[in-house]
């Protein structure tokens, strides 16, 4: 008479789980803003500093590449560290998320819409 109940057990289950997941995905957000990653480039000579959003925070340039014959360079240093602290931002965003769904079963490759 009352055999469906078992699978709305189930799906109470869940539905708490999708909540506990939500709650962590939105936690891991705020915290992806504070977690920073570096980005190089020209040995160090210019670094990028981004958020694990991907948000650029601070550029750090040694003023021995200051010359101005050297102008494209620079221009090229510059755009190749704040690249490659993007790379290393969604790199860790990715590893962060990866530690919410692997307590659910999901993939280790699963991306998330973020």
């Amino acid at each position: 008479m009352f055999k469906g109940l078992g699978q709305m057990g189930d799906m109470a289950k869940m539905m708490k789980a999708a909540k506990e997941m939500q709650t962590k995905v939105t936690d891991l957000q705020e915290e992806l803003h504070n977690i920073t990653v570096t980005g190089e480039s020209g040995a160090g000579l210019v670094k990028a500093v981004a958020s694990a959003k991907g948000d650029l925070k601070s550029l750090d340039i040694d003023p021995s590449i200051f010359n101005s014959d050297d102008k494209e360079v620079v221009e090229d240093l510059i755009l190749a560290a704040i690249k490659d602290a993007q790379a290393k931002a969604a790199e860790r965003s990715q590893e962060e998320m990866g530690k919410i769904t692997e307590g659910l079963g999901l993939p280790a490759d699963f991306k998330m819409p973020f």
